[in-house]
């Protein structure tokens, strides 16, 4: 085992005397490993980044919640908009029905929104989101506040004039979001008292909920200042903690047929969207994305483990003395073939670490500008280091074989 760590130890050292003597030439030589896992790892980085992003953001949405709509939540060029723009939407009325009829709902409510503008004396901000919802919204889609309180059950049942605003909203309209509690606001001509502000939840990917440009107040106030059949309703249920949503789905079907009293050979003419679903498609896509990285790294690869070979070849030619000397006095030619093979991995890693160094740099950056979490995990820079470890070992095999086969005199001689 010393022996071994002595020869790894050894070729290492030669391999950065390679690197300072022959800078330009190694370099040139090293530059299609470090475009290749650059690549790799920047699409594996990138498409685990948007994965955990997208997910917690689903999670938000509820892991375990069923948005029940007229549309289908999906697309592509198949989808039949034409179809559901048929269908009935949602009723308020709907709502204790189907609370009545589930065993396995745990929380529903009732959801409008639409978009307008808040004014407060000389400021006005257009396009607010305006959500309108019932009482047990908070308990399927929690709202964190910064400043001041939620509204009361009171407030929800009375349909009173009671709101919170989103982060962004209260800055732009107010100044300062924890100068907005208090305040009264107008809205498509009624006036709204400001209870609370919403703590900032930043820019979303998915779309989801947009709390920091909008305005949440009970469905009773916002059924006064919107339109219900063109305010997007929607009926959102929460399955008990033991039931998955698939369970929750089956038994909604059967609930909302009920409620639409459709018979056996009527289609239903509702969705019931499970946010896991959408979850299932984007791993298919991400897939797709991440077959995409692999195919232009191991391109970039391959020009990589020529220019590294071409190294090693002149690296043989120019020790063909030294390898003589050392086979003279006794080195065999497993220790030769490992020498040459450990350096020609050490100078791929060498490679892909500034790769994998670039690739930082320009996360970081990126993050900064664009907001985005960029998550670069251990298993990826595992897998770049294992990657580099073969593309070195199959750069350098012919020119260690070649070394390892050498006859003593004859390299002495020359």
């Amino acid at each position: 085992m010393r022996r071994y760590f002595e020869i790894a130890l050894s070729s290492f050292r030669i391999a950065m005397q390679e690197l300072r003597k022959n800078k330009l030439r190694t370099f040139l030589s090293l530059f299609g490993v470090t475009i290749g896992i650059f690549c790799i790892i920047g699409v594996l980085a990138t498409v685990n980044s948007l994965k955990l992003n997208i997910q917690s953001e689903l999670k938000a949405l509820g892991t375990n919640t069923i948005w029940i709509d007229k549309w289908e939540y999906g697309g592509g060029p198949d989808y039949p908009w034409w179809k559901y723009v048929k269908r009935p939407s949602p009723k308020y009325d709907e709502l204790q029905e189907i609370k009545g009829k589930t065993s396995t709902a745990d929380h529903v409510c009732f959801m409008i929104n639409t978009t307008s503008s808040v004014d407060y004396k000389d400021n006005s901000l257009s396009n607010v989101i305006l959500y309108g919802v019932t009482e047990e919204f908070p308990e399927i889609q929690p709202v964190e506040i910064q400043y001041g309180r939620l509204m009361t059950d009171a407030e929800f049942g009375l349909g009173s004039n009671a709101a919170v605003i989103g982060n962004e909203v209260a800055e732009k309209v107010f100044g300062s979001a924890q100068g907005a509690v208090g305040k009264q606001i107008t809205t498509k001509g009624k006036k709204v008292n400001v209870v609370g502000v919403i703590k900032k939840q930043g820019s979303s990917i998915i779309g989801g909920w947009q709390f920091d440009k909008s305005m949440v107040t009970s469905y009773r106030f916002a059924r006064t200042i919107m339109d219900e059949r063109r305010s997007d309703p929607k009926i959102l249920v929460k399955g008990k903690e033991n039931i998955s949503s698939k369970v929750l789905k089956d038994e909604l079907k059967g609930v909302m047929r009920s409620v639409h009293k459709l018979s056996p050979k009527q289609d239903d003419d509702f969705a019931l969207n499970d946010i896991n679903d959408l979850s299932d498609s984007l791993e298919q896509a991400f897939s797709s994305i991440n077959l995409g990285g692999w195919i232009i790294g191991i391109l970039s690869f391959i020009v990589g483990i020529f220019g590294v070979a071409n190294i090693m070849f002149v690296t043989v030619k120019e020790r063909t003395t030294q390898i003589g000397l050392k086979k003279a006095i006794g080195a065999k030619n497993g220790v030769i073939l490992t020498e040459f093979l450990l350096e020609s991995a050490f100078l791929c890693i060498i490679g892909g670490l500034v790769g994998v160094t670039l690739l930082l740099i320009m996360a970081k950056i990126a993050s900064a500008i664009m907001h985005f979490n960029f998550f670069l995990s251990a298993d990826i820079i595992a897998i770049a280091i294992i990657i580099c470890i073969v593309a070195g070992i199959l750069a350098g095999i012919i020119p260690a074989i070649k070394a390892a086969k050498m006859d003593p005199v004859q390299a002495i001689r020359s």
